[in-house]
């Protein structure tokens, strides 16, 4: 099982992305906006820099909710396979069951 500061890490990654995410957006714009001076994109790609570590959207990581488990994943649910496979036969996810055919 992985280590509960990799988890807090992913936590507070996935805070920040959605907390930065339209300053990071507009920035972006500006620096591929052509018709703009070079020196604003410059300034505006700078600033990208500036953002802290966890603020980028490639640091948030694509694992289970509980168990931090990376492979596997069932993205709609955010709950590695195995995980799914436990919490759907127990009956703890509503809309789920096993399929019968």
């Amino acid at each position: 099982m992985p280590k509960i500061a990799s988890r807090l890490r992913d936590r507070m990654a996935r805070f920040l992305v959605a907390e930065n995410e339209p300053q990071r957006a507009a920035l972006k714009l500006v620096c591929k906006d052509k018709s703009l001076p070079l020196m604003v994109r410059i300034k505006a790609q700078l600033e990208l820099q500036k953002f802290p570590r966890y603020t980028r959207p490639v640091a948030v990581s694509n694992a289970c909710n509980e168990s931090g488990k990376s492979g596997g994943m069932i993205s709609e649910f955010k709950l590695s396979k195995i995980l799914f496979r436990e919490k759907a036969l127990a009956g703890e996810i509503p809309g789920v069951r096993k399929a019968s055919w």
